[in-house]
Formats: structure tokens, sequence, C-alpha cells
């Protein structure tokens, strides 16, 4: 592996455990087995850090979501729950945390947001036969984020249970 993909991986364990506030520069060479030099060398700063760490995260999960019907998309949340964690969606923490007030990370986040809302309109339509239902849509993300949130406090169940709701309301649409 090579030094940026490297501290790419440890900056989003960390990030991801600790949070974006409470991991200090000098936590992440540690992790990273890097001198300060070499991170700020290959990051820039912490915030062009964590833009980086969610840019890859974007990739990586969206590649989990190439499927074509709701019932697969939120077993594709489940998978990635299982195997991530349940901490939550990264990109809203990173936004929380720095109050949205960082470019880099704000656009970050909003064209994560922006392809996740693209796949769901895009799964809804192949769903109900080439509907363009917004209203429908925007339930399934709700359903899709609020399933993620709720899979902090009560596990990965709570995203089988979302998945039920979702299929259900779609199958109503067709």
């Amino acid at each position: 592996m090579n030094i940026k993909n490297k501290l790419i991986s440890a900056a989003e364990s960390l990030f991801d455990r600790n949070g974006f506030t409470a991991t200090g520069m000098d936590r992440l060479t540690q992790a990273a087995g890097i001198s300060s030099r070499t991170l700020y060398k290959h990051a820039g700063s912490k915030s062009a850090l964590i833009a980086k760490v969610l840019t890859e995260r974007d990739k990586r999960f969206l590649r989990r979501l190439e499927v074509r019907s709701v019932d697969a998309l939120f077993k594709a949340l489940e998978d990635w729950v299982r195997v991530e964690g349940c901490r939550g969606c990264l990109f809203l923490r990173a936004y929380g945390e720095t109050g949205g007030d960082i470019p880099e990370i704000a656009e970050v986040m909003s064209a994560h947001k922006e392809g996740l809302w693209n796949k769901i309109q895009e799964i809804v339509a192949i769903e109900t036969g080439g509907l363009d239902d917004p209203g429908l849509a925007e339930q399934v993300l709700i359903l899709f984020e609020g399933a993620t949130s709720v899979a902090v406090y009560r596990g990965a169940e709570a995203v089988e249970k979302a998945r039920n709701a979702a299929v259900a309301i779609v199958s109503r649409a067709k």
C-alpha cells in the first residue's frame, strides 16, 4: 500500500471511531506510521485530508449501491453497516463537526448526498416502470438515511425494517 492510501485508510478509521475534531495530526502520523512532514506533504491540511477521506469513502460506498432495486439498495446498506459498523453517516458527521464552514468538506458532503439522491431516483424509476416520482424517491431517501442513523443505537436490524417499509411503499406505487 502506498503512503497516500495508508494515510487515508488510517485517517478514515480514526475519524470514524473518534471524530474529526478529537483526532489530532500527531495521532494520524502515529497511526499511519509516517512523519508529520510526510503527512502534510500528502494531505496538505487536516481539512484537505478529511475531504480526501470522504472522497474515497464516497467511491467505496457508491460502488456498493450499483443495484437496480429498492430491496437490493437496502441490502447493500445492511452489508455496509455490518462490515463498516453502525456509527452513522461519516459525511454528515464531518459536516456537523465542522459546522459546514469548510468549503472542501461541504462540497464533498454535498456531492455524496447528490449522488445518493440520484441513485435512489434512478432505482425508483426502474422499480416503477419509468415513473418519475420525486416524492416517492424522497420517501425512500428518508428511510435510507434514517436507517443509517437509527442503526447507531438499534443495530443493523434497523436497516432491515427500513428495507421492508421502502419495498412496501414502492410496491404500492407500481
